[in-house]
């Protein structure tokens, strides 16, 4: 086996930033999203197991039920650790949550320490392409680097859930369609400097590794935009980790992205 090979397999085997157990204690700066990232469900089923009810607001050294049967929703609030900050709940309009058709409305995500809850995002005739992309399921994908592809995906348990691209220190880094960012941060182990963006209700993508990240949760970003610089946190060499999570599972990038 080559050099190249050998480091190839290494960082492999260390890019796992997975949950397998059957709970998982709540870390600063963890939102509801990496959380659910990281065990490879949709967040509304990770809410849902655990009865937390909108806006999701989770706190450190809470204990998160990881598999099971879902708990009430009216499940009694957890209180908040005195060295801790409460997120607001900026949902003030109380008849948006009565509405009673059979739809799932969009699920807010919830707030790491000093942070504001999520507001739901509204029609705006001066940003069709992100309402449509948040609200609807039309994604329109696009690459979000330049570069070989180094690394493919792999329907193995073990296998690589993304794509890896290569590239160069600082390269742009551009979201790959319209969304959310819901999570910027270093805490999953295996991906460095990580974004997660929410596209809808059923999609979300991801970016690893990077050397600098240039948004931050709650930021609105369209299709292109420049989102971080590449880099090579917790990765052998600089490149790209690009996922994609179709309702909390791993997909295939190449059957979304552009040929």
């Amino acid at each position: 086996m080559s050099t190249l090979e050998l480091r190839e397999n290494f960082y492999q085997q260390r890019n796992r930033g997975t949950l397998t157990a059957s709970s998982y204690k709540v870390q600063r700066g963890d939102t509801l999203y990496s959380i659910a990232f990281r065990a490879g469900k949709d967040v509304r089923q990770l809410a849902a197991l655990n009865g937390i009810a909108s806006p999701y607001t989770i706190y450190p050294n809470q204990t998160l039920r990881l598999s099971g049967k879902p708990a009430s929703a009216h499940t009694k609030p957890v209180k908040k650790p005195a060295t801790t900050t409460v997120a607001k709940n900026t949902n003030k309009n109380n008849s948006s949550q009565t509405k009673s058709n059979s739809s799932v409305k969009p699920v807010k995500a919830v707030a790491p320490k000093n942070q504001k809850g999520y507001v739901q995002v509204t029609q705006d005739k001066n940003n069709k392409t992100a309402n449509i992309t948040l609200n609807g399921n039309l994604v329109q994908w696009q690459w979000p680097v330049k570069g070989k592809i180094i690394s493919g995906f792999s329907h193995q348990q073990q296998g690589n859930k993304g794509i890896d691209i290569s590239g160069r220190e600082g390269d742009r880094v551009n979201a790959a369609a319209s969304g959310q960012v819901v999570y910027a941060g270093n805490a999953l182990r295996g991906y460095g400097n990580l974004i997660i963006i929410k596209h809808n209700d059923d999609y979300l993508s991801a970016y690893a590794h990077n050397r600098k990240l240039l948004v931050t949760e709650k930021q609105m970003v369209t299709a292109g935009q420049r989102i971080a610089e590449l880099g090579s946190t917790d990765a052998t060499d600089a490149r790209l980790h690009f996922e994609i999570r179709f309702r909390g599972s791993s997909v295939d990038p190449l059957k979304y992205l552009p040929q």
